[in-house]
């Protein structure tokens, strides 16, 4: 990361992210999904957000894959470069959630410092963590991709879960069993969580 510019100054909006919740009819929240691969991260991000959706919430889902084709298509998977993934789609939540709208980022995320800063970055309450917890087993067992069986014949360097770490959430806002909850289930979970935290 360069440093920053020291001729930049922060423009302050004339329509505030009170403006914009208000618009929206709720209030907007970063809801940070982490995982191993095949844990079921984007898939219950998504489901999450077609509920949402269908229920008049405005709502916009970062998927890990996605990010990599554009915003961080120039980084690889080596601990410095992850590290950079998670502080840009930190800093990209950030600044969407100032639009009131309810932001959903599905990434495995592995290591608990970036997520800790990526929390840092917004005020208390805003940051819900969501650990989709799935024995590595399992994930393999799902994987469709075939990333795993790469990743132990040494195809995939940097594989989270094989030769690089995850360090699970230690007190995280929810903890969904993605191997043993339905996923409609899991998602009335979140729900509930938004509802308990009067997001929605």
């Amino acid at each position: 990361m360069t440093n920053k510019s020291s001729n930049t100054v922060w423009h302050h909006a004339t329509v505030g992210r009170a403006d914009r919740e208000t618009l929206h009819g709720h209030k907007s929240v970063i809801l940070w999904f982490t995982g191993l691969s095949g844990s079921g991260k984007s898939t219950l991000a998504h489901a999450v957000e077609d509920y949402l959706y269908r229920n008049g919430i405005s709502t916009f889902v970062l998927d890990g894959d996605n990010v990599r084709h554009g915003l961080c298509s120039d980084l690889s998977f080596s601990d410095k470069d992850r590290v950079e993934n998670i502080r840009r789609i930190g800093e990209l939540a950030k600044l969407v959630i100032e639009a009131g709208i309810i932001t959903l980022t599905a990434f495995i995320s592995p290591f608990k410092s970036d997520r800790n800063v990526a929390r840092n970055l917004v005020p208390h309450g805003d940051f819900l963590e969501i650990y989709c917890q799935c024995p590595i087993e399992t994930c393999e067992q799902r994987d469709v991709k075939g990333l795993y069986k790469k990743a132990r014949s040494g195809q995939i360097p940097f594989f989270t879960g094989i030769d690089s770490p995850y360090e699970a959430p230690e007190a995280p806002e929810l903890v969904v069993n993605t191997s043993e909850q339905s996923l409609e289930d899991s998602v009335q979970a979140v729900i509930q969580l938004l509802k308990a935290r009067g997001v929605i």
